[in-house]
């Protein structure tokens, strides 16, 4: 058999990708159409005993809340993607299945009857010619195609690479429903502690208010500042009803994910600085980049694509079949199983193709397209994945700095509050200071809300980007 090489028009590479934290991340690339041969290079995924179990499979656990576990786990277990997801695979396993009995001999049962007058002018003999008969056959038919030059062994590994790819996905759309779960589970968490926030301005513009109207009444204060006092409660009422909106919006989300009556969330105010936010670590080996789901599925995909060229172009060759039967024949239903009615055969066939008007170049061309592009996915997939670790990285080590100065922010905002306040009841200062200090209060406590917040939103994102726990381990780096 012709032996197919490498010639240049395809090549895979292997890419230094990381700027900072990740080192290495294999990416292949194509040019060209005609393939004669690859060899896939998948990021590396040796096992790094620190980092082994992080994150989990089950990762949301380490947020210590039964009730988000029990949502995420509803949607996982009920979810229109996930059952979508788990069809795909089915289809993809009868597939395989299906490619897997062309392998094998086929052994039917047949029986055939035939009602027909023999022409007088025939090879039929003359005591025959002119009748009405009937022409039975049953017989056992066998037939075996030779795989000789690998085709059917080919359609069956890309067959099983594609069953790879769509268990995949079905693992790739349990981590995305448990990650959409999560982060709006901490959107609600950041509205309820927003909620907090405002209800505690409005606490304290009523108390203002009330200080006011005393003044106003022993005639240190004017109505004008009343009718500011007044003023700046509404202002507040209407902000605490958007994130009222938001907060139900947020619970309608949730029941939705986790495809469970709105009822069941309708009481959900889970509170963020009672969950427990792991801290990140100092390093991240690639090798967890390398068990990203998308960038194992990709490579599966390529493989499926390099299994089927093999296929394409084993169809140049010949084709060897071997059939045969063995059975009964004869005219009339009486004599179908007399003595001398037995028949049977051997037929072996062979098939060249000598001239198809380029049937077959097109074919290959074809799949050798459909692989350039699988190439290029799975490089973007492998330049995605470098990307959203960076990113969550670097934002995740930039909240330490945007915590600290906020958190100083936050305390002079409030020193300044409490001067105003204090300088207010002493008549040495107006209610617009006491409001522009309480309005600087308001929004730094609003920015520790969120901060706080985007620290689980980020915390979901790398785990997300290094994967979710899923092992590719399991689907070994595919070779042609």
């Amino acid at each position: 058999m012709k032996q197919f090489t490498m010639t240049g028009r395809t090549r895979l590479r292997l890419g230094s990708l990381l700027v900072t934290v990740l080192l290495t991340a294999g990416c292949v690339r194509s040019t060209g159409i005609d393939h004669q041969g690859a060899t896939l290079a998948l990021p590396a995924t040796t096992t790094d005993a620190d980092f082994s179990a992080w994150p989990s499979d089950r990762w949301w656990e380490t947020y210590d809340s039964p009730a988000l576990n029990r949502l995420i786990e509803h949607g996982i277990a009920d979810s229109p993607g996930i059952q979508t997801a788990q069809a795909r695979l089915m289809v993809a396993r009868a597939g395989t299945e299906f490619a897997n009995a062309r392998q094998m001999p086929q052994l039917g049962l047949g029986m055939e009857s035939t009602f027909q007058r023999y022409s007088e002018k025939g090879l039929i003999p003359p005591s025959i010619g002119g009748e009405h008969r009937t022409d039975n056959r049953i017989a056992l038919d066998f037939n075996y195609e030779l795989d000789l030059f690998g085709k059917n062994a080919a359609i069956l590994k890309s067959a099983q690479a594609q069953t790879s790819a769509m268990e995949i996905e079905t693992y790739t759309a349990r981590m995305g429903i448990a990650t959409a779960i999560a982060k709006s589970w901490f959107l609600l968490a950041e509205a309820v502690a927003e909620r907090a926030v405002i209800a505690d301005t409005l606490h304290q513009r009523q108390k203002v208010l009330e200080l006011v109207l005393a003044r106003v009444a022993q005639g240190l204060d004017s109505k004008v500042e009343q009718r500011q006092a007044e003023g700046a409660i509404p202002q507040i009422e209407g902000e605490l009803a958007a994130v009222d909106e938001r907060i139900a919006l947020t619970r309608a989300a949730l029941a939705k994910l986790a495809v469970v009556p709105l009822a069941d969330v309708a009481a959900l105010a889970p509170v963020a600085s009672k969950l427990h936010c792991p801290t990140l670590p100092a390093t991240v080996p690639s090798s967890l980049v390398a068990r990203r789901p998308e960038i194992v599925a990709a490579g599966q995909r390529v493989a499926s694509l390099l299994h089927g060229i093999e296929a394409v172009k084993a169809e140049f060759y010949p084709s060897v079949n071997l059939a045969a039967f063995a059975g009964f024949s004869a005219l009339g239903l009486g004599a179908l199983l007399e003595e001398g009615a037995q028949v049977y055969g051997l037929t072996p066939a062979i098939r060249l193709p000598i001239f198809d008007a380029g049937r077959l170049r097109a074919k290959l061309k074809f799949v050798n397209a459909q692989l350039d592009m699988a190439i290029a996915d799975y490089n973007e997939a492998v330049l995605s994945s470098m990307q959203d670790v960076i990113h969550s990285m670097i934002s995740i080590r930039a909240l330490a700095d945007r915590n600290k100065a906020q958190r100083e922010a936050q305390l002079a905002a409030e020193s300044a509050y409490d001067i105003a306040l204090q300088r207010f009841r002493a008549g040495l200062t107006g209610y617009l200071t006491v409001l522009t200090t309480e309005t600087e209060v308001l929004q730094e406590r609003r920015a520790g809300v969120l901060l706080a917040a985007r620290a689980y939103q980020l915390d979901v994102d790398l785990k997300r980007a290094l994967g979710g726990g899923f092992d590719g381990t399991a689907f070994p780096a595919p070779s042609p």
